[in-house]
């Protein structure tokens, strides 16, 4: 195996691990920002406040993205 082979294999997987990262992160992302300016707006600052929709929506994009970071994981390994 070259050393080319082997780079152009670790740049693939960092490459298939961002996509399949990037739903929920950023999903994670645009309702912590949402509770964080809601909590900014009302002085409310409790901490499981944010937790809760997040793992909400993180479940949510889990359910609808799933198939399709399922079906990457496999392209991947079957490449």
């Amino acid at each position: 195996m070259s050393p080319e082979t082997v780079t152009t294999i670790g740049q693939q997987a960092l490459w298939v691990t961002m996509l399949i990262a990037s739903p929920m992160l950023l999903s994670a992302l645009a309702v912590g920002l949402m509770v964080g300016m809601i909590q900014a707006a009302t002085q409310i600052n409790e901490m499981t406040l944010s937790f809760i929709p997040k793992l909400l929506v993180l479940v949510l994009s889990l359910v609808l993205a799933g198939p399709w970071m399922l079906s990457v994981i496999v392209n991947y390994t079957r490449q």
